[in-house]
């Protein structure tokens, strides 16, 4: 999934804003745990075969921790917590039971999404767990580990007539919110090529750079749907109560696309990391992390070292 331009236009706002949000809504507070104290995060034992598995002479950042760069801007991914200091969500517990398995402790370096490749390649971190989608460009210059379905969702308003969106014949004629200069957008755009030669309305894609108004957008009436990461829109409609789920896409269509623990090429860290998600998924504790974010439909049912990726554009 590219984050680049989402990061750069929500991630301060989250940061003023996530405690208004939950200030508004109840069933938020109840449900998510945005505390800066996480007393309910998950956590796992030393993984000794992953432990093994790091190559001898690894140069960790620092001495018995795991460094892990993260980019927190979009919840439940990652997210500022209640103290706008401590970073929590989905990325952060993964991070703490991977670094478990390590027999590591974890520190966590918060980054801006532009600057997480040359954090990685100077050794400043270890690893990065910020939803990097695998892709052949990446691949290059980077190992991959994944840990979750890279997914997009389409929500409506929650008293919209529409009731399934699924493949490109279910756009045509719509108005669409999505992000530019994402994937989801390029979806959208081939969808709508497609629509157009067979012969059906075309859509109109809309893009906002305020999320609050492209909510009030959708709300009104100005718009039919919007197009976005699953996991943030998934969020956004517990929280408010506004809006719907009617269908999800992988964010690599027609490719499944997968996000993983993004490592140094050929450092030979990948492996111990894939090791120890395996064995996360084997004995639950990463199901755990996955349902205390909401994020269970997104979950995989085994890691992989450097699978295919996204082809290059």
């Amino acid at each position: 999934m590219t984050f680049k331009k989402k990061l750069a236009l929500l991630g301060g706002a989250l940061t003023l804003g996530l405690g208004a949000v939950l200030a508004t809504s109840t069933w938020a507070a109840e449900q998510f745990d945005l505390s800066p104290e996480q007393h309910g995060r998950p956590r796992a034992s030393a993984d000794a075969a992953a432990i093994k598995a790091v190559p001898p002479g690894f140069a960790f950042a620092e001495k018995d921790t795991l460094t892990i760069g993260i980019v927190p801007a979009l919840p439940p991914i990652s997210a500022y917590a209640t103290d706008a200091r401590t970073v929590v969500g989905f990325d952060p517990d993964l991070s703490q039971v991977v670094a478990d398995g390590l027999g590591r402790k974890l520190r966590l370096v918060t980054l801006a999404w532009p600057d997480w490749p040359l954090a990685l390649q100077s050794g400043k971190v270890d690893a990065v767990v910020s939803n990097v989608t695998v892709t052949e460009e990446r691949k290059e210059k980077f190992d991959f580990s994944t840990y979750r379905r890279d997914e997009l969702g389409f929500y409506v308003r929650t008293g919209s007539p529409i009731k399934t969106i699924r493949e490109p014949k279910d756009v045509a004629g719509l108005r669409v919110i999505t992000d530019a200069g994402t994937n989801q957008e390029k979806v959208l755009l081939e969808w709508n090529k497609e629509n157009i030669a067979h012969g059906l309305k075309p859509l109109t894609v809309q893009y906002y750079d305020d999320d609050a108004v492209r909510t009030v957008a959708l709300q009104a009436g100005r718009a039919d749907a919007i197009f976005s990461v699953n996991a943030v829109l998934a969020w956004q409609s517990a929280v408010q109560g506004k809006t719907r789920l009617v269908g999800t896409v992988s964010g690599g269509w027609p490719r499944t696309a997968e996000v993983a623990i993004t490592t140094r090429k050929g450092s030979g860290l990948a492996v111990p990391l894939t090791q120890v998600l395996n064995d996360l998924i084997q004995s639950g504790k990463y199901g755990q992390v996955l349902t205390r974010w909401n994020l269970q439909s997104e979950g995989i049912a085994h890691s992989a070292t450097n699978p295919p990726g996204l082809p290059k554009t």
